[in-house]
């Protein structure tokens, strides 16, 4: 699969009962002039007809190692809807209602996370941070409806989200996680090398976080593990454990699935710009 943005690119999330949450968080447009909505991306493999190889062998960096680089956004998606149950605007990543769908028997939420979740959902994810404006925190991030773009150097690797021009940045120079960091979004990331994955550690997370459009919570204590694996070409496979203890009652793993987009690049898209939903929560 590769994913194209389309001119006047705007993405969907399907409707929540009762309010106008769940559309709000992403139904912005794009301001399209004088940006590299279509534009090549070089160095693609052809197959003998012309059309990318997306089953090619993954790129590698000087040193060997699988190159992580390039745009990417969510390879399993939603199927399309009616207008009468969603807003109809681009295919939204399935992993974004919820993080757990391929868990036999979903996330193992502790008792009180439990009944957070069944009331975020009830309510229709009213207080859901994405839906005022707020930044995407990882790895929930790999599910938003925005592309990513993922820039690689020795001795970092720095994720790039369309979502108010977000950065996240992952060490590759082996220092320790910080002992007691400043709570963050998207946590403090240091990395090694497994072979041909890379294994990402996070700690140091906001005790407010939620992991998908149900409110499932990441909390100060979480400690997350992700294996990236760039199985080909256009392919990949993000492996995330979450070990949170006061969240969970195990420590529980799902992968992310990502495909390549060519030809584009990022569209700055800051959420407060013009937003008139938020004023919507509470009507009935």
């Amino acid at each position: 699969m590769i994913h194209q943005r389309p001119a006047g690119r705007r993405a969907r999330f399907v409707a929540a009962p009762r309010t106008s949450v769940v559309a709000a968080l992403c139904a912005l447009s794009w301001p399209l002039a004088a940006q590299w909505v279509d534009y090549p991306t070089r160095g693609v493999p052809r197959t003998a007809d012309g059309s990318p190889d997306l089953t090619a062998p993954a790129p590698r960096t000087g040193d060997g190692k699988p190159d992580l680089s390039g745009m990417w956004f969510s390879a399993e998606l939603l199927p399309e809807c009616s207008a009468e149950d969603c807003v109809p605007q681009m295919n939204l990543p399935i992993d974004q209602t919820n993080i757990g769908r391929s868990l036999p028997g979903g996330l193992p939420y502790q008792p009180w996370a439990a009944a957070l979740v069944a009331e975020r959902t009830a309510n229709g994810a009213k207080d859901d941070p994405h839906a005022h404006c707020l930044p995407p925190n990882f790895p929930r991030a790999f599910s938003f409806p925005q592309y990513i773009k993922i820039l690689w150097t020795p001795g970092e690797l720095v994720i790039l989200h369309e979502f108010n021009a977000t950065y996240r940045q992952i060490f590759l120079d082996g220092r320790p996680l910080p002992v007691d960091p400043l709570p963050s979004w998207s946590g403090y990331s240091s990395a090694h090398w497994d072979g041909d994955a890379l294994v990402v550690e996070s700690s140091g997370f906001r005790d407010d976080l939620w992991l998908d459009l149900s409110g499932s919570p990441l909390s100060a204590a979480a400690r997350v593990t992700e294996r990236f694996r760039r199985v080909n070409y256009g392919t990949l496979e993000i492996d995330v454990t979450v070990d949170d203890p006061k969240a969970y009652t195990r420590p529980w793993t799902v992968t992310l699935k990502q495909a390549i987009v060519l030809g584009t690049e990022l569209i700055e898209e800051i959420c407060l710009e013009n937003e008139e939903d938020t004023r919507l929560f509470d009507v009935e």
